[in-house]
C-alpha cells in the first residue's frame, strides 16, 4: 500500500450503479477497500447482500473484503424499493446471484464504529446508500466525525428536482431522519443528484461505444445491469441514457482533480412525512444561521470520468487521463 492509498468502508444498497462504484474502488491502487456494509434501499435486503458479494467476487477481492449486513429498514419510516428502475433483484432483472459467501459476524454499524475506533483518522466512509447505518454508527459513537478521515456521500438534490419525488433524491428520501442527523453531525463531501444528472450521464453515443467495444467480463456485466435502467429512462425521459451517481462519487474520491468546483454550505434535510420528505436545504445564499460544514461538489469533469469508467470496463487502468 502506498502512502496516498485511502482506506475505505463502502456503505451500499447494492443495485447496478453501486456495483460499478465497488468495481472502480476494487480496481484502483489508490483505494484499499477494508469492508462493505449493506443498508436498506434499492431492493430487497437479501438481494443487495448477494449483489455486493457477487461484485467483490468478480473483482477478485472476496478473500480480503467482508460484507457486513446492516440496517434492514429506515430509522423511522417505511419506503418503496427502486426495482422499477434497476429491475427485480437490482441487477437488471435477470441476474440473481447466490454466492454462498458468508457475511461478517457483526452489524454493519458496529463494524463502522469498530474500524473508526481502531484506526482513528485513517478510514474514509463512502456512503452510496441511505444513511441509516451511518446514523446508527453515530448513535453508538458520538465522536465518529473526529475518528474518521472523511465522509463522502452520494445523496440529496442541491436546489434541483429530485429523482424519486420533485422534492427529493432517493437516498435522502428513503431515510430522511438519518440524513438529517448525518448532515448535522458529520463533515460531509456531498455528490448530489444535480451534479449526477449534469455531469455523469452516459448518452447514446457512449453507450454505443461500450456496446461495440471489447467483450470483457465487466463490459458484459455493465450491459446486463444497464438494460432495465435504459428502458426506464427511455420511457420516463425519452432518452437512451444512464446516470452514474455512485461511480461518479467513487471516481471523485479516486481522482480529486475530476472535481472542477466545490463549495461549503449549511445543509439540512426535511425529515417530515409528506410532499417535501427528504428535501435537501442547501443554503447557497447564506441566509440561515446554520453552520456551513457540507462540501458540495458542484461541477465534475465528465469527459475524464467517462474515460476512467470505460477503461475499467475494458480492463485498462481505471485512472483518468487528465
Amino acid at each position: 500500500m502506498n502512502e496516498e492509498t485511502r482506506r475505505v468502508i463502502i456503505d451500499t444498497d447494492t443495485a447496478g450503479d453501486d456495483t460499478q462504484a465497488l468495481l472502480l474502488a476494487a480496481s484502483n491502487d489508490n483505494i484499499e477497500v477494508e469492508g462493505v456494509t449493506i443498508c436498506t434501499g434499492n431492493v430487497e435486503f437479501e438481494y443487495m447482500v448477494e449483489n455486493a458479494k457477487y461484485t467483490l467476487e468478480m473483482a477478485g477481492i472476496t478473500e480480503d473484503v467482508t460484507v457486513y449486513e446492516g440496517a434492514r429498514s429506515p430509522l423511522v419510516k417505511t419506503h418503496e424499493y427502486a426495482d422499477y428502475v434497476h429491475g427485480e433483484g437490482g441487477l437488471g432483472g435477470d441476474l440473481f446471484p447466490d454466492t454462498g459467501i458468508p457475511s461478517g459476524d457483526r452489524h454493519g454499524a458496529d463494524y463502522i464504529v469498530e474500524m473508526a475506533r481502531k484506526n482513528p483518522g485513517e478510514i474514509t466512509l463512502v456512503c452510496i446508500a441511505p444513511l441509516t447505518n451511518v446514523t446508527l454508527a453515530l448513535q453508538k459513537e458520538p465522536n465518529l466525525n473526529e475518528l474518521l478521515d472523511e465522509v463522502w456521500v452520494m445523496g440529496g438534490n442541491v436546489n434541483c428536482l429530485g429523482n424519486v419525488t420533485p422534492a427529493a433524491e432517493f437516498n435522502f428520501w428513503v431515510d430522511p431522519d438519518a440524513a438529517k442527523r448525518a448532515v448535522r453531525d458529520l463533515d460531509i463531501v456531498l455528490f448530489d443528484w444535480g451534479v449526477t444528472i449534469r455531469d455523469t450521464v452516459f448518452n447514446t453515443e457512449l453507450l454505443a461505444e461500450i456496446d461495440d467495444g471489447p467483450d470483457t467480463e465487466l463490459a458484459s456485466f455493465f450491459a446486463e445491469i444497464s438494460d432495465a435502467v435504459r428502458e426506464f429512462n427511455k420511457e420516463s425521459q425519452g432518452r437512451d441514457m444512464t446516470t452514474q451517481p455512485d461511480a461518479g462519487l467513487m471516481a471523485a474520491l479516486i481522482e480529486p482533480d475530476l472535481i472542477e468546483s466545490a463549495a461549503t454550505y449549511h445543509v439540512d434535510v426535511d425529515e417530515r412525512e409528506g410532499l417535501t420528505r427528504g428535501y435537501t436545504l442547501v443554503d447557497e445564499d447564506d441566509v440561515t444561521d446554520g453552520e456551513a460544514r457540507t462540501t458540495v461538489i458542484e461541477s465534475f469533469d465528465t469527459a475524464s470520468f467517462h474515460r476512467m469508467f470505460v477503461d475499467m470496463l475494458f480492463k485498462s487502468s481505471p485512472t483518468a487521463s487528465l
